[in-house]
């Protein structure tokens, strides 16, 4: 009996109540973000320490060649930019404070490469959807009014197809830390990073 009422209620809060009142309990599908900003080993260590990231993947997106490998993208043929696409949970963490984080850890002034890695594929950019244009716009101005050094050179892409890089690039700071940690001194991109925005 006590079965039946609850289902009886069940089927009359299906129809009187609107889809999204009966969905606001429901926690928010993660949502993904594509970024590019030099090395993606670089990219993907920083961005995953960002409280409310569940996810960073390596991979490469912006160019017009299907299936990319690494040999195709630093040869620089296939119009691919090094990125990351990152999975994170809205309700923790913001996409305009995800690029907030995402400015911190590149350089926008150089249109060239990045740090010591040089070419088209290691440019700074933000891969985006219509609907993320308008907050990666904005978002774009703010971080050129808080620059110590330098111009905005860093674009707002559309979003194209995100190629995952070979399993050999995944978690690579994590499973070749002395070999990391090596190339990212000697490239200078911490140095660099105080230089641009200060601290």
């Amino acid at each position: 009996m006590i079965r039946r009422l609850f289902v009886l209620v069940a089927s009359f809060a299906a129809i009187l109540l609107p889809a999204d009142v009966l969905a606001a309990g429901k926690p928010a599908p993660p949502a993904t973000a594509v970024f590019a900003g030099g090395c993606f080993w670089c990219m993907e260590n920083d961005m995953r320490g960002i409280p409310g990231v569940l996810k960073v993947e390596s991979g490469y997106t912006g160019g017009h060649v299907d299936r990319p490998t690494y040999r195709d993208v630093t040869s620089e043929t296939s119009g691919h930019y090094e990125s990351v696409r990152v999975t994170y949970d809205p309700a923790k963490l913001d996409y305009g404070f995800l690029l907030y984080k995402y400015w911190k850890l590149v350089d926008p002034t150089d249109d060239g490469g990045q740090f010591c890695d040089r070419g088209p594929s290691y440019r700074p950019a933000v891969f985006v959807t219509p609907a993320q244009r308008p907050v990666a716009e904005k978002s774009r101005a703010e971080a050129a009014k808080r620059l110590k050094t330098g111009v905005m050179k860093a674009q707002i892409l559309p979003l194209q197809t995100f190629w995952p890089a070979e399993a050999y690039h995944r978690d690579y700071a994590k499973n070749h830390a002395v070999e990391y940690h090596a190339y990212r001194l000697g490239c200078g991109r911490d140095l660099k990073l105080k230089q641009v925005w200060g601290g």
